[in-house]
């Protein structure tokens, strides 16, 4: 590894899955720059929009360095010996299933075994469950249900090995670029590799697909039930295979043949190509993610796919195989530790006694419970109904993320005694905390995480902790200590953790399980800081790359299991007061709630607001007029979106985004319309399937807003993001302010700045800005209806000269970028256009020479299309 300058430390990005290697290098004054890492296998050099813009994500303005005890800071001693005499006592009064822990995949592997040997171990309960539980759970049972453990069988360079590539439920240009430019990379390297995509939108995913399959939401098991009866129908099926590694295929067989593909909506002739394709190429790979694991039906879905891949003998080898996707950044190293409640560390299981007493014998307690704790759904039904008492929640915001979200908010500030640790205040669930432990965040702390092709990596420390924040390891170590167990938590450092970790995984390596690191358990601190990217596993018996090339599975009896699994519709049926289906999930630039991406000007530029996809025949028979606000509402909550027209969409069904919170949109948050209804076998929530009635947000009034620092409107609907000059909001009101300069001047915090204004009561539309000399401070447009401004020209304007900004426009020497394309190089589709229409530009590629616009994570490829479409350029006649 030759590619790090002096000075940069080389750690792994904390977004998705994917488990991209940067470079970070100290300024010297609390920023970090931030480059790709070349020399890590995972992305070869290449960032995301999120991850190139790291370095304007680690300040400390938004960070709380100091504990709190309701609300008041506080010292370490104090919040420490509270939250281990709480914990204790309500486990001595009620039981240590009274207590809980609700982790987070943003942990560090080291941080989620210390957390997971304190309540399993010690404490004494399962009850600790992790946000993974809203995104690989489905994909954990089925990979149990079908190997015997949770193995991921392939590696990212299948992707590029692989003939055909079948992305399923997964909008990877935009969720996982990185991969996505991988898969790109490798089809024009080999012209004959094609791409399917099967998703109930069109994506930005589907605009290079050969073919895409725009499924009901829901139906994938239809669809892959009907492509395992077509493989036994074309005679397809590896005989020899299936009989010498697997049982269960002729009652699998017998379901899918009773299963009609037609039952997805899609076309006759696009099931034929499809099953053409795959059954065609020998060397395919099935990705799936969220679409297919956020549903009542997940591990269904997952088994379906992985059906058709046993029943062919595709699995193991080169450029073949199901391929889960990870949404977090260490959700698996999560799941290899046993966060999940019905799990131990290291792929042992709960239920099993052999692994319960090995792990008890090895963490020297006889505390280990013998039942599955509470999964996440149930957890919080738990605290809502008083069975849990003390609740313990690290880096997560379930009052946001999780369904029924408005309960679920309500619950955790009625419970008796909540611990958040977080690295700010700035969230919905961290304002509902008794006690708030502040933690070191990334770029501060040291540890690893696993990706989704089992490669471990080094996060590493580039920054100093702030104030007296402290690594997440070391908060829930000592708490164990105080609770009565010194030597179980005395560990000195993270590599000590690790080292623990690897050596316990020498147990589950005897016991022929599937994850093994026991090669790496002699790290010292020094190895431990140099390690490299490693897969696993890493045991006596050597490295493997890929799993179950030898057709040995680990079940009792060796053979994987071909599961019979039949289709089922989402859980709740659309009715008449509820006719659309709404699906949800997330966009190219933010990150779960918004916590860290929202710190980032150039990331909050390119959909600055929350807004809802509808059919262009839903809008008309709605009644709906382009930018009008829409009321989503159901049994459980409501959201009030900005409509976007888009034919993306199927008529019927809904498209939102989930990441505004109570923080920057709070009538927007999205999971409060989610019904807490999960899969029976998984327990993830089926979060992309709920039904809703759609209505015009009738406000009275509509605002735009703009200023230097930050403001929190009053009123029904408002949504603020970051601009480079400062703060932009959209704002809707039902009842008219008295006087409007009064209102701006309570909004924005001038009570004396100068102002201007230009108002026609009678249109029912006013402008203020308010100035400091020439210099613009803030400005607030209304109208009555949804108002027409040069946003992007606008927000640019707050601590310029700029006394003309109430004209809302461009001046004419000074161009309007237009909205935000390409984050990666802050260029707008005006200057994209631009570009093209001066240059004659007929390519993407041709626009990247002139604009750099899609040259470096190439996410905005999609729109860069849409925009080259739009212009007809024609060759001069001869």
């Amino acid at each position: 590894m030759v590619s790090c300058e002096a000075g940069e430390v080389r750690s792994t990005c904390p977004y998705c899955g994917v488990g991209c290697g940067v470079l970070l290098k100290p300024d010297g004054q609390g920023g970090l720059s931030v480059r790709g890492d070349p020399d890590h296998p995972n992305n070869r050099g290449r960032l995301c929009s999120k991850g190139a813009a790291l370095g304007e994500t680690v300040g400390l303005a938004e960070r709380q360095l100091v504990p709190q005890l309701d609300g008041q800071d506080a010292q370490w001693d104090a919040a420490l010996d509270l939250v281990a005499r709480r914990f204790l006592e309500v486990r001595a009064e009620h039981g240590p299933d009274a207590t809980a822990f609700y982790v987070s995949g943003q942990l560090l592997t080291e941080d989620y075994y210390v957390a997971n040997k304190l309540m399993k171990g010690f404490i004494g309960s399962a009850n600790i469950d992790t946000n993974s539980r809203l995104c690989m759970a489905s994909t954990v049972a089925g990979h149990k249900r079908a190997f015997g453990t949770d193995t991921v069988p392939g590696i990212y360079e299948d992707l590029e090995e692989a003939d055909l590539v079948v992305l399923v439920g997964s909008n990877l240009a935009w969720c996982h670029p990185v991969l996505y430019q991988r898969i790109a990379a490798a089809r024009q390297a080999r012209p004959h590799m094609k791409l399917v995509v099967i998703d109930p939108r069109r994506t930005p995913t589907c605009d290079d697909a050969d073919l895409h399959l725009p499924l009901a939401i829901g139906s994938d098991v239809a669809l892959f039930n009907g492509l395992l009866a077509e493989i036994a129908r074309r005679g397809a099926v590896d005989d020899t295979y299936v009989d010498a590694h697997t049982r269960g295929f002729d009652e699998a067989l017998a379901a899918a043949m009773a299963d009609n593909p037609a039952t997805t909506g899609l076309s006759g002739d696009d099931i034929t190509a499809f099953f053409d394709l795959w059954i065609g190429t020998q060397k395919t790979v099935t990705l799936f993610s969220q679409g297919v694991n956020q549903s009542s039906s997940g591990t269904d879905k997952v088994n379906a796919i992985i059906n058709c891949h046993l029943a062919t003998g595709r699995i193991g080898r080169p450029g073949m195989g199901p391929f889960s996707i990870t949404g977090q950044p260490n959700a698996m190293g999560g799941r290899e530790v046993g966060g999940l409640a019905n799990t131990l560390a290291c792929h042992m299981d709960l239920s099993n006694s052999r692994h319960r007493q090995a792990v008890g014998e090895f963490w020297g307690t006889r505390s280990l419970p013998k039942d599955a704790g509470l999964k996440a759904i149930d957890m919080f039904d738990a605290v809502a109904d008083g069975r849990i008492k003390a609740l313990w929640i690290v880096h997560s915001n379930p009052a946001v993320t999780m369904p029924d979200a408005d309960r679920i908010r309500r619950a955790i500030a009625d419970c008796p005694f909540v611990v958040v640790s977080d690295i700010t205040l700035r969230t919905d669930t961290a304002r509902l905390a008794d006690v708030f432990l502040p933690a070191a965040a990334w770029g501060e702390k040291s540890g690893t995480v696993t990706n989704s092709d089992r490669t471990i990596s080094r996060q590493r420390a580039a920054l100093p902790m702030p104030g007296s924040t402290r690594p997440d390891w070391q908060i829930m170590a000592e708490i164990g200590r105080r609770m009565g167990w010194q030597k179980a938590f005395a560990w000195n450092g993270p590599h000590e953790i690790f080292a623990e970790y690897a050596r316990l995984s020498a147990i589950a390596g005897g016991m022929a399980l599937d994850f093994d690191i026991s090669a790496m358990a002699d790290m010292d601190a020094s190895a431990y800081d140099r390690m490299a990217p490693t897969r696993w596993p890493q045991g006596a018996s050597g490295a493997i790359d890929r799993f179950f090339a030898d057709g040995q599975f680990f079940h009792a009896d060796k053979r994987a299991r071909i599961v019979a699994v039949r289709y089922r519709p989402p859980a709740i049926a659309a009715s008449y007061d509820r006719p659309f289906r709404l699906n949800t999930g997330r966009l190219r630039d933010q990150w779960h709630t918004m916590t860290r991406t929202a710190l980032s000007p150039r990331l909050s530029a390119h959909l600055p607001e929350p807004f809802v996809d509808v059919h262009s025949e839903d809008v008309e028979r709605l009644g709906l007029k382009p930018a009008d606000l829409v009321r989503l509402s159901n049994d459980y909550g409501s959201a009030i979106l900005r409509l976007r027209q888009s034919d993306e969409v199927q008529p019927g069904t809904l498209f939102a985004p989930m990441h505004w919170t109570g923080e920057n949109a709070p009538a927007s948050r999205i999971d409060a319309l989610v019904a807490s209804v999960t899969d029976p076998l998984s327990g993830q929530p089926e979060t992309k399937a709920a039904t809703v009635r759609a209505d015009r947000f009738d406000a009275r009034w509509h605002g735009f807003a703009i200023a230097q620092k930050r403001f929190t409107p009053d009123c029904e609907y408002w949504a603020r993001a970051r601009t480079g000059a400062g703060y932009r909001a959209e704002l809707a009101g039902l009842k008219k302010p008295e006087k409007w300069e009064d209102w701006a001047r309570r909004l924005f915090d001038l009570p004396d700045a100068d102002a201007q204004i230009m108002e026609d009561a009678a249109r029912g539309s006013c402008r203020i800005g308010f100035l400091d000399g020439e210099i613009l401070l803030a400005a607030l447009y209304v109208a009555r209806k949804p108002i027409a401004l040069m946003r992007d020209f606008l927000v640019g304007l707050p601590g310029s000269e700029a006394s003309w900004a109430l004209a809302g426009k461009a001046r004419g020497d000074v161009p309007d970028p237009g909205p935000l394309v390409c984050s990666c190089f802050s260029i707008g589709r005006n200057t994209i256009a631009r570009a093209v229409e001066a240059e004659k530009l007929l390519s993407v590629d041709a626009i990247g020479a002139a604009t750099s616009a899609g040259t470096n994570c190439g996410s905005c490829k999609a729109e860069l299309r849409q925009i080259l479409s739009q212009f007809v350029l024609t060759e001069p006649a001869e």
